[in-house]
């Protein structure tokens, strides 16, 4: 297609390009809602994220990495709660300028995404926007009830763990918005494309949800920062903690951009979009949460202790107190 035919129904579009994601709940989205039974013995957790245009995507990223990471990072919610995913709505508000091969290419990553993680389409709604492209994803999952692992329930003594690297969506993001840095020249092209793939395309840890719900005291994703949300997660747990940077696992392709400009080092410990699981456990849960990483894929590093007080969050680099320009990403 070259991109200009004429607009098409909004009910044909449903049709051609979202109804073949539903799921049975979302009723072929031939209804005005759609109707979930959660398992038996369950309870629902529901999480919505906006993205926007300009905001947490650049316009002309490609139209499958926009679906990826607009479901991912709702898909990457319910992993640190421990919830298995049932299904999500969609809210697409589509600029003036919309193309009918960016939407089928939209479709096909949201398709890709959901069956990966068996989360069919629900329902939703298509309008026209006089700003930016945005979209808004409500998903829904289950957790066996009095079992969700939340925000609040970090103790005294506890570890302090995360999963998988961190810092590679940050430096990709740097790469994406001045790919002439000096730093990203000198990557191989198998790191170069490895940071900037973390940044277009999460990857929720989906795989984790089990062990977390067994062996995690308090979880939540790193989105906004690692330093800022550990902040967010002792302080919502009334406690304090101490963070070791050096501990903090890297991918070989942040060790190598860090290797040329070590500053990095700050950004990728405060940067977001990381999607990794941020969480605490008891040190007796530690050998058994790492065999079930393990075995899932996805191994964690233990990175600090949480400590009894209400003192901000201590972060050091080899002993020496670690100075960084912010703790997390604010919208506001």
């Amino acid at each position: 297609m070259d991109g200009t035919i004429k607009r098409s129904g909004e009910d044909r579009l449903i049709a051609h390009y979202f109804a073949p994601l539903a799921g049975p709940a979302g009723l072929a989205l031939k209804d005005d809602a759609a109707l979930l039974s959660p398992p038996p013995d369950t309870e629902l957790v529901i999480t919505v994220d906006t993205v926007v245009a300009g905001v947490h995507f650049f316009k002309d990223d490609p139209a499958d990495s926009i679906a990826e990471k607009a479901l991912g990072v709702n898909l990457s919610d319910l992993a640190a709660k421990g919830a298995q995913p049932l299904g999500f709505v969609l809210a697409l508000s589509l600029p003036d300028d919309w193309r009918e091969d960016w939407l089928a290419a939209f479709a096909k990553g949201l398709g890709q995404v959901a069956t990966r993680s068996d989360c069919p389409l629900l329902g939703g709604d298509t309008t026209r926007s006089a700003g930016p492209l945005s979209l808004s994803i409500t998903v829904f999952g289950a957790v066996p009830k009095g079992r969700m692992v939340r925000r609040t329930t970090a103790k005294s003594g506890d570890l302090i763990a995360v999963s998988g690297t961190i810092g590679d969506a940050v430096l990709g993001l740097k790469i994406r918005s001045a790919p002439e840095r000096e730093w990203a020249g000198g990557l191989s092209e198998k790191d170069y494309a490895h940071l900037l793939g973390r940044y277009l395309r999460p990857q929720p840890r989906l795989m984790l949800i089990d062990a977390l719900r067994e062996h995690a005291s308090a979880s939540m994703d790193v989105s906004d920062g690692l330093i800022g949300d550990c902040t967010k997660l002792l302080a919502a747990s009334g406690v304090s903690g101490q963070l070791r940077v050096e501990a903090v696992p890297l991918s070989p392709a942040a060790h190598a951009a860090i290797g040329f400009n070590p500053g990095l080092l700050a950004d990728a410990v405060t940067g977001g979009d990381d999607y990794e699981i941020l969480f605490t456990l008891h040190p007796d849960h530690l050998d058994a949460m790492k065999d079930a990483a393990r075995l899932a894929g996805c191994p964690i590093t233990v990175i600090g202790e949480v400590i009894a007080g209400s003192e901000p969050l201590t972060v050091t680099h080899r002993g020496e107190t670690f100075l960084t320009r912010s703790g997390s990403f604010s919208h506001f």
